[in-house]
């Protein structure tokens, strides 16, 4: 999560060129934050679920809130929802019947999956196929090599790459990237973590995916008005937005934070965010949540604070 103003995350992010971003709940108090945030905004948008991790903390009625906020129009995508079987706190077989849970709800409400996978691409591509996808599907921050993204490639499965892309231990992943056809791209932050070089160590907020669309942009040779251009054309249609309004002037911020205690359940004005230490709060961008105008490359943006948490 950030500790920041969400006003000022966002002035950064437009500053940058990344004029609209997706912000995803992990459990019910950050998607009710996340959907609470996109209200009456034209720059922020939400994705709402129960992290794979998370899903043994989740209350009885969880998958029914969830899909109460997927209805609403701010709400773009239901995520992230996936396997993590990285970290093997919560039963496989468990995690396997509530991504199929929220594949469902994903159909029901017509938006977008956005799907959390680590080290279990086969099981998430195998129930994605037994269950049907929706109509879009979106692996948060991909951590495929390029035989997988060829695989989600033949589904037409969007791949959105994060700040990793960048990092030099990653070959794999640029392997990846390198095979990802262009129209099937997306750009992430994971905020505040997996921030791209040359400012990995600071916080990432979404001015820095910045970074990362031209990274990517140099690796697949393409031309960087054109690349974005394909971004923002791809988050459109992924996650069913209207068309961007390059004259129009963003919308009045509202400030938001992300306070240490968690507040009750906020109102559509004058919100905090809540700070289950596990809830990617703020305004993190996954799976591909930047509708990007070219970006310029930031100057080192101002220290916004983070706290702890991995998320990836």
């Amino acid at each position: 999560m950030l500790d920041a103003p969400v006003d000022d995350v966002l002035a950064l992010a437009h500053s940058a060129g990344v004029t609209r971003v997706v912000t995803v709940g992990c459990d019910v108090g950050s998607s009710r934050w996340a959907a609470s945030c996109a209200t009456g905004r034209d720059d922020v948008y939400a994705a709402v679920a129960i992290h794979p991790n998370d899903v043994l903390a989740a209350p009885p009625e969880a998958l029914s809130v969830i899909e109460e906020l997927a209805a609403r129009p701010s709400v773009v995508a239901v995520g992230e929802t996936g396997l993590d079987y990285y970290w093997d706190r919560v039963p496989a077989s468990v995690q396997q019947d509530w991504f199929r849970a929220h594949i469902a709800i994903a159909k029901r409400t017509g938006k977008a999956l956005m799907i959390h996978d680590r080290d279990a691409h086969a099981d998430v591509l195998r129930i994605l196929a037994e269950e049907g996808p929706p109509e879009h599907v979106v692996f948060h921050c991909f951590s495929g090599d390029a035989e997988m993204a060829k695989q989600c490639a033949e589904a037409g499965y969007v791949m959105s790459f994060a700040g990793t892309v960048t990092f030099s231990n990653a070959a794999s992943l640029r392997e990846a990237a390198r095979v990802a056809p262009l129209d099937l791209i997306l750009a992430e932050t994971d905020a505040p973590y997996l921030t791209p070089m040359p400012n990995r160590g600071k916080p990432n907020t979404p001015a820095m995916t910045a970074w990362t669309i031209r990274y990517l942009a140099d690796l697949k040779s393409v031309d960087l008005a054109d690349f974005c251009d394909t971004l923002t054309a791809t988050a459109t249609r992924v996650f069913a937005l209207p068309a961007p309004d390059a004259s129009a002037a963003p919308s009045a911020p509202v400030t938001l934070s992300a306070p240490s205690a968690p507040p009750a359940p906020p109102a559509p004005s004058g919100l905090s965010a809540p700070s289950d230490p596990s809830a990617p709060v703020g305004l993190s961008t996954p799976s591909a949540s930047v509708l990007p105008s070219v970006p310029s490359a930031p100057a080192a943006p101002r220290d916004e604070r983070g706290q702890s948490r991995h998320f990836a």
